[in-house]
């Protein structure tokens, strides 16, 4: 057996580091086994790529099948991504058609803007790539019997175990944020009964070596180029490889055994008779910030893995378990949630669950389990200092996976983070807040390279290298998607969200309002009069949706679409507001209210819905997945059925005319819809349609509890964990309404650890349907208003009450002064 020694002197000098400390391989003192409720359990290994598990530490990432005899962990790294630094001007001759685009509009020509504004497109984003799969051939002494597999929410550990002969098998896999590695750790029940065979492997160019140390090691590189998947034009290569560009790889994996022998071939381990064993995987990529060349001004891919793998390889294993559940936690444990269930569905696995719960109408167990999933699924891929999570969060097994697994900024890159401020991950949602400043980069490029103007913006896609040009490949995209201006609004509404929970001026100032002032200039430069002296966007699309025009063809392409409108008014709305707390800018202040007060209205259609053109046409799929002219409604606070009824109605109207259908992320999105009109039992029907089984035409839910676009879609799980927060809680209009759209299904349930925007922490405990206590916890002493279906009292501090009835329905706005770091208790009045 040949025994191939690194190239680096320094990786050889590591090679007793990795045996001089072996880590011992007893658990250690770790946390006791969680309860079934929040464990996702399953009879059998997975099949398919949806219904393996999912573990990761924000940066690294795994998806494990769970086979007995041939295991396969299929491994990410969240800044492997084909292509480099963006073409910040690949269509020169963009700003001249501008004209000619808003005169063909002006004369309702629809068709001729579509043909004129593809010329203003520019290149496509890069692809999110796989890094390889590990794969684990057991040599086990018979057939494998009493199988089971589990994902463990409260430790984040996923464990495999089996019998062979008499003999327990046993994996446990973690993906630790602490130590930077993914762990997993083999034993079997009986003495040298172990014996396996462990080798790696990529879709994407590399060499696998062995080392003198036994250690298995993959170098590669992504490609220089990936076209989209949807995209495949006759004679073009779709992945290009070059010797001098793509970001570089090397993934390492660490053998260690208490007992047995280990062996290697040049590109296999083996590990023979033993009792227990444990490979550590340690992995990194060359990226080196969106604006750098990885292969030229990389960074050493080969020294950070070997330096992740050093500092964990020094440890026992209780203690990288220990560091890696008291990292996870720290998050985790934030937050609970449970609901009344006499009849608790845990002793079923997860696919007899989702049938059984969408055929008879819901399961609150395996509904507060979904809640959890979503949160653990935040907390695994987008960490501070991180990248933010893509379309897959840090999980694809494609080299040219859907839609690229890029930052859809029309919806989906937005929802992913929607929860991360009510869910008490405030810190997740660093990785978005610091990307919109690569954008902004960017962006200043792109408004003056396509548009000749001032501000930033990015368009319908983003990637790892920040790029904001509207996609096409330079005329081969379609408008309705490819032509959409208003990313930079909606990234913007992020940094102010922020400010809004968290109350940190520091940051307002320093960070969110120059970029949302960026965002605002361009807005600025972008609007124009129409024929009544409104301001209108021109051109404009409603994302990915189309009309009829007076002559019944479908057109995608007008002016003021009630998307771009809203996202502008919210922008506008909040720099005002920034202005006001940061006492600055006035000037800017001043020019921005009474740009506000002309831009073009909401306006209510022939049908009674929400109109989502400049004029009132007919949608060419009155039942299309997008409702983004509902944005005001949410993320938005323009719109809400306490300040403004009959646009809100009008909200609701759209929504019926839409259906209770849709993609994973759009049920998602409905669900939020519906909570914010105070509609619980409608929300919890889109609860139960997003939890119904995934098939290939229907969104839903994976085995795996992945949400189904379909394919796989991480959005629609943030989403629909952010809708659930929306029931329990809202605060979007400066006031906490407790238990706002409660469904009459969760009859009674507590919830602990959410937050609000004011800076407050809220726990509810309801009966009953109704308020039975709860607790807020004021983190920078904020006055507090409470909006109850019911009147309460507020224990140890004055309080004034008044009541607020609205369509027949009384509520009661109780308000009380708070101070910093102290929690307030709060009851009915009896």
């Amino acid at each position: 057996m040949k025994k191939v020694l690194l190239t680096l002197a320094c990786h050889v000098a590591l090679l007793a580091v990795f045996t001089a400390f072996t880590p011992k391989l007893c658990a250690g003192d770790v946390p006791p086994a969680s309860p079934q409720e929040l464990k996702l359990w399953y009879s059998k290994p997975a099949s398919t790529w949806v219904e393996a598990l999912p573990v990761g530490n924000g940066r690294l990432g795994a998806m494990v099948f769970g086979h007995a005899d041939n295991e396969l962990i299929q491994l990410n790294e969240e800044t492997l991504w084909s292509g480099g630094p963006v073409d910040l001007n690949p269509n020169p001759d963009s700003p001249k058609y501008l004209s000619s685009v808003r005169a063909a509009l002006a004369a309702e020509n629809y068709a001729e803007a579509d043909k004129l504004v593809r010329k203003m497109q520019g290149r496509y984003t890069a692809s999110y790539a796989p890094l390889g799969d590990l794969r684990i051939r057991h040599q086990l002494p018979g057939k494998a019997s009493n199988y089971y597999r589990d994902l463990d929410l409260s430790s984040a550990v996923t464990t495999v175990r089996f019998t062979a002969a008499d003999t327990i098998f046993t994996r446990e896999i973690f993906a630790s944020a602490a130590d930077q590695v993914i762990v997993i750790r083999l034993t079997s029940s009986k003495k040298n009964a172990l014996s396996f065979e462990v080798s790696l492997s990529s879709p994407l160019k590399n060499n696998v070596s062995t080392t003198a140390g036994h250690s298995l090691v993959m170098d590669g590189r992504a490609p220089a180029h990936a076209d989209p998947s949807y995209y495949n034009r006759r004679n073009r290569k779709p992945v290009i490889y070059k010797d001098d560009a793509g970001t570089r790889f090397r993934l390492i994996a660490l053998p260690i055994a208490s007992d047995g022998t280990i062996t290697a071939t040049e590109k296999t381990v083996k590990i023979t008779n033993a009792t227990e064993a444990l490979l550590i995987l340690s992995a990194a990529t060359s990226f080196n910030g969106f604006n750098k060349d990885p292969f030229k001004e990389g960074r050493d891919e080969k020294a950070l893995a070997a330096q992740y793998l050093t500092a964990a390889s020094t440890k026992p294993f209780n203690t990288l378990k220990r560091n890696h559940i008291s990292d996870y936690t720290s998050y985790f444990n934030r937050v609970s949630f449970t609901l009344d269930d006499p009849s608790p569905s845990t002793k079923k696995p997860i696919p007899e669950r989702l049938r059984e719960s969408f055929s008879k109408g819901g399961d609150n167990s395996l509904e507060t389990l979904y809640f959890h999933f979503n949160r653990y699924l935040l907390i695994s891929a987008s960490r501070p200092g991180g990248i933010p999570a893509n379309l897959q969060g840090i999980w694809n097994n494609e080299v040219r996976p859907p839609w690229s697994a890029n930052f859809t900024t029309n919806i989906n890159y937005e929802m992913n983070y929607w929860p991360a401020e009510p869910a008490n991950l405030s810190e997740l949602h660093e990785p978005v807040l610091n990307y919109a400043s690569h954008m902004a980069e960017n962006g200043r490029a792109t408004t003056r390279n396509f548009y000749g103007m001032n501000g930033w913006t990015v368009h319908h896609n983003s990637d790892i290298w920040a790029q904001t040009n509207p996609v096409g490949d330079v005329g081969q995209g379609n408008p309705l998607w490819a032509n959409w201006q208003l990313g930079g609004a909606w990234v913007s509404q992020h940094l102010f969200e922020h400010f809004r929970f968290t109350g940190d001026v520091n940051y307002l100032r320093t960070s969110a309002y120059p970029l949302m002032k960026g965002a605002a200039v361009f807005l600025l430069d972008w609007l124009v009069e129409d024929k009544d002296g409104f301001l209108v966007t021109s051109p404009s699309t409603s994302p990915e949706n189309s009309f009829y025009d007076t002559n019944r063809r479908p057109q995608s392409v007008s002016v003021a679409t009630t998307m771009d409108m809203a996202l502008i008014h919210d922008l506008f709305t909040n720099l005002i507001e920034a202005s006001k707390i940061l006492n600055n800018d006035n000037e800017f202040r001043d020019i921005l209210i009474k740009k506000r007060a002309k831009l073009y209205p909401l306006k209510i259609g022939k049908k009674g819905n929400l109109q989502e053109w400049y004029k009132d046409f007919d949608d060419t799929d009155p039942r299309h997945r997008h409702v983004s002219h509902l944005i005001a409604l949410h993320p938005g606070r323009q719109i809400s059925p306490l300040l403004s009824p009959e646009l809100a109605n009008a909200c609701r109207k759209t929504l019926e005319l839409r259906g209770d259908g849709g993609t994973g992320w759009s049920l998602a999105w409905k669900i939020n819809f519906w909570a914010r009109l105070l509609d619980g039992d409608h929300a919890h029907k889109l609860l139960r349609n997003l939890l119904r089984p995934a098939s290939r035409r229907n969104g839903g839910t994976y085995p795996n509890l992945f949400c189904a676009h379909p394919p796989f879609q991480i959005d629609g799980n943030f989403g629909g964990l952010s809708g659930m927060i929306e029931m329990l809680l809202q605060s979007h209009v400066n006031e906490l309404h407790l238990l706002p759209a409660l469904p009459i299904s969760w009859r009674g349930g507590t919830v602990k650890g959410l937050r609000a925007r004011g800076a407050f922490e809220v726990s509810i405990h309801w009966e009953k349907n109704a308020l039975k206590s709860a607790s807020v916890h004021s983190l920078l002493g904020n006055t507090c208003v409470l909006r109850t279906s019911i009147p309460v009292k507020i224990n140890n501090t004055k309080y004034q009450t008044r009541k607020h009835v609205l369509n027949n329905t009384t509520y009661y706005i109780t308000t009380f002064p708070t101070q910093k770091n102290k929690t307030f208790s709060i009851e009915p009045l009896q």
